[in-house]
């Protein structure tokens, strides 16, 4: 049984070309045109599909209307003698009524009633003067798009004046250490000055208390002698009263 005939209009229809240089992701777009009066289902298919991100890669289009398919290359080494392999394919089928379910329907799909158009990929460097003008154009879009600085002498840009700021911040801080630095030397020196005058005090209460000992010894050693006349004394008395009753 013959397949049907492709009812979209594919724009481009043959080939998708992708133009270097390839160091970075290349896109080309896809136009799908629905001219009849049905819905259509359609998915996207390729024979590399690691080399490819396409958004979207499947949908339905509506009656008379048509979608963009974004077909992204990824980086790859570019070799100009190597010619592509790869390709694309976009299916495509009436939609059923009330559809809700897209894999089961692509699953139960019979052959017959699926279309399909098939293109082909074309990898192409620029030319010389080509790459010259894009270069001057990126120049040129990144003038325009840097920010110009505002005008008159007393403005300045946001990040100079945050940097002011940060800066004086900084200097309060380093004069509240410093004046937290003086305010503890100065109690170090008090507290060294009172340790002095503390071991001043001390040296002259264990001097004055060594003297005060050696004149108890002296004032008892002196005493000792005349305890003992004294006692001498009594009992030579008590004799002598003995004697003379």
């Amino acid at each position: 049984m013959l397949k049907q005939e492709q009812v979209l209009e594919l724009e481009p229809s043959i080939e998708l070309r992708f133009k270097g240089p390839f160091t970075d992701v290349v896109t080309t777009n896809l136009k799908l045109k629905n001219p009849t009066e049905k819905k259509i289902c359609f998915k996207v298919k390729t024979t590399a599909p690691r080399r490819y991100c396409v958004r979207p890669n499947s949908g339905i289009i509506d009656a008379k209307s048509s979608v963009t398919v974004s077909v992204m290359l990824q980086p790859f080494d570019y070799d100009p003698n190597e010619k592509s392999k790869h390709k694309f394919m976009v299916q495509t089928i009436f939609a059923p009524p009330n559809v809700t379910d897209m894999e089961v329907m692509w699953k139960d799909a019979k052959p017959e009633d699926l279309m399909d158009s098939k293109l082909r990929c074309v990898f192409e460097m620029p030319s010389e003067n080509e790459r010259v003008n894009d270069i001057e154009a990126s120049k040129v879009v990144s003038q325009v798009s840097a920010p110009k600085p505002e005008s008159g002498s007393g403005s300045k840009p946001l990040s100079t004046s945050l940097d002011d700021i940060e800066i004086r911040k900084v200097l309060e801080e380093c004069k509240r250490l410093q004046a937290e630095v003086g305010r503890l030397s100065d109690e170090n020196r008090s507290l060294k000055d009172d340790g002095l005058r503390l071991r001043k005090v001390a040296q002259s209460d264990s001097s004055a208390l060594s003297t005060g000992s050696s004149a108890i010894r002296d004032t008892g050693s002196s005493a000792l002698p005349s305890l003992l006349v004294v006692i001498a004394a009594i009992f030579i008395g008590f004799f002598l009263g003995k004697f003379i009753l």
